[in-house]
């Protein structure tokens, strides 16, 4: 299962309240517990960088996301807990359900022994299309070794 119905739920409310903006956060899974999850909303932050430079950050949070550095440093702290990243997610405004080569870009490292490889091997990433302020879709995406790609991957049924 890559996200529970009620996180689904969860997600589709968050990304219908941030519309125009995309929305974006994490789904942290304990170890060797499964049912142990936690859902975690992230503050997109992309405007604040475009405002500061926007010739570096061209896109606003209407067509990307940034996730709060210091948001991302708290969820990963809970690796110490046990806890390890298992889905990333965020939404496309009136714009299909895909990943994107910006997101792949995000996704993948950009130097050193990381380049062209997942940061997070092990995460899924879900993508929610939202449409005139209303989820019209979700589809979830997992790196594949041999292609070296992000593939679609199945998404249990969830209500759209």
């Amino acid at each position: 299962m890559i996200v529970t119905p009620e996180e689904f739920a969860h997600i589709r409310r968050q990304a219908e309240a941030e519309y125009p903006n995309e929305c974006c956060g994490v789904v942290l899974v304990r170890e060797g517990s499964p049912g142990d999850r936690l859902l975690i909303p992230c503050r997109n932050v992309q405007d604040e960088y475009h405002a500061r430079d926007p010739e570096n950050y061209p896109r606003t949070s209407r067509t990307a996301y940034k996730m709060d550095g210091q948001e991302v440093l708290k969820f990963l702290r809970r690796e110490s807990e046990g806890y390890s990243l298992r889905v990333i997610y965020h939404s496309h405004i009136d714009a299909g359900a895909y990943f994107s080569e910006t997101d792949k870009m995000i996704a993948v490292g950009q130097s050193g022994p990381l380049a062209g490889k997942p940061l997070y091997p092990d995460a899924t990433y879900v993508v929610l299309s939202v449409v005139e302020g209303k989820v019209a879709g979700a589809a979830a995406f997992a790196w594949d070794d041999s292609k070296q790609d992000f593939l679609p991957g199945e998404l249990a049924e969830l209500p759209l």
